[in-house]
C-alpha cells in the first residue's frame, strides 16, 4: 500500500475529478456525528468544481439526510449500493429523470436510474436458516417493508411492518438483513453457508447485510455518474465490505483506518480512522 501523497500524486480538485464517498464510517462517525473539518473539506471540493458523489448503502431518504448534514444542496448520488442513481436538489438537467414518489421522500429528488430485482427466494432461504433475523425491503414506490422491528435509529424514512409474504414488491431495490444477536463475521459466515445465488451481498461493520441485484455495486453506479458528468479521474473513499468494488474501480482507492483488513486489500492507500478525520486528511491532500 502506497503513502497518501504518492497515491494522489497529480490528483487535484476541479471539474475533471470525481470523488465517490461512502457515508457511514467515512463521512459520518458511527454515532452519525459529522466533524466540522470533514464538512469543510467536502464543501471546499464542491466549491472547486469537483464532482463529489455520495455512494452509499443508504436508500434515498438516508442519502438526503447525509447531504443535508454536509450542506450539499444539489448533486448526483449512488444509493442502495448502486441500485439507484438519483439527482438531489435542483434537476441536474444532463440526463432524463423521473420524480421520486412522495411516499418515499418529500424533497426535490429525481430518479436517474434504478435496478430492481425479485429477492423472494433469497429471503425465504435466509428466514428458514436464520429465523431470528429481521428483514427490511426497500422499493421505489412505497415505504420500507419490515418483517420485524429494527434497533432504534438504524432505519431512515417511512417504514411499515408487514407479513413476510408481503415483503417483496415488483420494484424492490435493496434488502437488508439485520441480526443484532450476531457479529458481522457470524452473519457473513451464516449467509455464505446458505449459498445465495443471483444477488450481491455485503456485510457492514455490524451484523447488517445488504442484498442487491446481481451485478450491481457502488462501482457500477459511480461509473455511470462519471460518464454523465464527464469526469476524467476518479477517487473513492470507504471503509466497509460494500465499498470494495468502488475502491478497486477508482484511479485511487482510499480506505479508512477503521476498515477491516479484507477491505484494505482493495485500496491503494489508507488514511486515519473516521474519528480522527481520516476523510478530511484525504480531501485536503487534493485541494
Amino acid at each position: 500500500m502506497r503513502t497518501l501523497s504518492d497515491a494522489l500524486d497529480g490528483v487535484m480538485a476541479g471539474p475533471d475529478l470525481l470523488i465517490g464517498l461512502d457515508v457511514d464510517g467515512t463521512i459520518l462517525r458511527h454515532d452519525t456525528s459529522l466533524s466540522p473539518r470533514v464538512r469543510e473539506a467536502i464543501l471546499a471540493h464542491v466549491a472547486a468544481g469537483t464532482h463529489v458523489i455520495i455512494a452509499t448503502g443508504r436508500g434515498i431518504p438516508g442519502t438526503q439526510l447525509a447531504l443535508d448534514a454536509v450542506g450539499i444542496t444539489s448533486a448526483y448520488a449512488v444509493c442502495s449500493n448502486g441500485a439507484i442513481i438519483a439527482a438531489f436538489g435542483e434537476d441536474q438537467g444532463l440526463v432524463p429523470t423521473t420524480p421520486i414518489s412522495p411516499d418515499i421522500i418529500d424533497a426535490p429528488v429525481r430518479l436517474v436510474r434504478a435496478r430492481t430485482f425479485d429477492p423472494t427466494r433469497e429471503i425465504e432461504r435466509v428466514m428458514e436458516a436464520l429465523p431470528d433475523v429481521t428483514i427490511a425491503v426497500e422499493s421505489m414506490c412505497s415505504a420500507t417493508r419490515l418483517s420485524g422491528p429494527f434497533p432504534t435509529g438504524e432505519l431512515m424514512g417511512n417504514s411499515v411492518l408487514v407479513p413476510s409474504s408481503e415483503l417483496v414488491t415488483p420494484d424492490t431495490t435493496r434488502v437488508t438483513i439485520r441480526a443484532p444477536h450476531m457479529t458481522a463475521t457470524q452473519l457473513l459466515e451464516a449467509i455464505e453457508e446458505i449459498g445465495l445465488r443471483g444477488v450481491e451481498y455485503t456485510v457492514g461493520w455490524s451484523a447488517w447485510m445488504d442484498l442487491a441485484p446481481h451485478g450491481i455495486s457502488k462501482a457500477v453506479g459511480l461509473q455511470e455518474v462519471k460518464e454523465i458528468v464527464g469526469a476524467s479521474r476518479s477517487v473513492t473513499v470507504g471503509d466497509s465490505g460494500n465499498d470494495c468494488e468502488m475502491l478497486a474501480w477508482a484511479d485511487v482507492g482510499i480506505v479508512m483506518g477503521n476498515s477491516r483488513d479484507y477491505v484494505r486489500e482493495f485500496a491503494d492507500t489508507m488514511v486515519p480512522h473516521v474519528n480522527d478525520d481520516g476523510l478530511a486528511v484525504a480531501l485536503e491532500a487534493m485541494l
